[in-house]
């Protein structure tokens, strides 16, 4: 299905990251502080109908993937309908899920059925200790349960992605790959982002890819993977392969040229870019119309044509006028 969601650079969107909740169940540093409580109010957030008429025009208009995002999605209560519903529409696109993996063991085989194709689970460390004190929750043991749940799932390949933290985490990339490795996950490490609620996020202590790289291939042969096309991940295989790591450096190697996707907020906010100073509101929207009236669906898809030009060459994280969003990567979505 050929798109109209393509920018003024030529870049066709068919990748859209939805919010389903700001809200989330543990506290990681990189993320959040521990007292955090400034959520989105409940009466803000888009309503599943209202989310499934956005989804209905966006996949309408060569939207062909769409990621679960939070905060932590898993945390809606309708998430498994929210999956079953999006499987449904005409245009029915691949579900992936992006989640902390505190409910997978019980959620991963019902969010299958419902037509979810697969997770991305977020591991920052492989000791018990160490993950309390970097999320403030007692949960390492909940998240491996989860793993191997989606695994059981059927929900493949199960990526695990990590952020590195100087003087905290940093020397469990060799470690984290070779748990992956014997675990069938496929591994990605994320550099860490300007994007925490409490503002805390330095660039000279945030662990680069090339660092990542060099404990890295200090223990294993990486040889890149040929074709990357809009993935975000440098991939590389592992001793020959075919197992891969993967390294998404959003800050010191940025991928935007090849960028395809598109942001909605649990609140009902389009964004053209993780960092964006700028949204546009589709809920008010949707609440002005009406759900069933025609008008609704060609006003939803004026926004997402004017968001889609209107988005920039690249984020800006290393112009020296680049100023953080306001709001934190739990309120925009992963």
């Amino acid at each position: 299905m050929s798109s109209e969601l393509i920018d003024t650079y030529g870049r066709v969107h068919r990748d859209m990251r939805v919010s389903l909740t700001d809200r989330c169940s543990l506290r990681c540093t990189y993320c959040m502080p521990p007292d955090f409580a400034d959520w989105i109010p409940g009466d803000h957030l888009l309503t599943t109908d209202e989310l499934m008429l956005i989804l209905d025009v966006a996949t309408e208009m060569g939207i062909n993937q769409v990621r679960l995002t939070g905060g932590e999605p898993l945390l809606r209560p309708d998430a498994v309908d929210v999956v079953r519903r999006i499987y449904a529409l005409p245009h029915a696109p691949k579900i992936s899920l992006t989640t902390n993996g505190l409910r997978l063991e019980k959620l991963a085989q019902p969010l299958a059925d419902a037509g979810l194709e697969r997770v991305n689970v977020s591991l920052d460390t492989l000791d018990r200790e160490r993950f309390a004190a970097m999320t403030h929750r007692d949960r390492l043991d909940d998240v491996l349960a989860g793993i191997e749940a989606a695994k059981n799932a059927g929900l493949l390949p199960v990526k695990v992605n990590a952020v590195l933290m100087r003087g905290v985490n940093d020397d469990e990339a060799v470690p984290l790959l070779r748990h992956a490795l014997a675990n069938g996950w496929h591994l990605r490490f994320i550099e860490q982002m300007p994007l925490d609620a409490g503002g805390l996020w330095a660039r000279p202590a945030m662990v680069t890819a090339d660092e990542i790289m060099q404990m890295l291939t200090a223990e294993f042969d990486l040889t890149p993977v040929p074709t990357r096309g809009s993935a975000p991940a440098e991939e590389f295989y592992v001793d020959g392969g075919p197992e891969t790591v993967g390294i998404i450096a959003s800050v010191s190697r940025p991928f935007c040229a090849a960028c395809d996707r598109l942001r909605l907020t649990a609140d009902g906010q389009f964004r053209n870019c993780l960092f964006a100073r700028d949204e546009t509101d589709a809920r008010g929207v949707i609440r002005d119309l009406s759900l069933d009236e025609p008008a609704t669906r060609e006003a939803i898809a004026d926004i997402l044509r004017s968001v889609t030009r209107a988005k920039l060459p690249g984020h800006g994280i290393n112009d020296p006028t680049f100023i953080q969003p306001a709001r934190p990567m739990s309120a925009i979505g992963g």
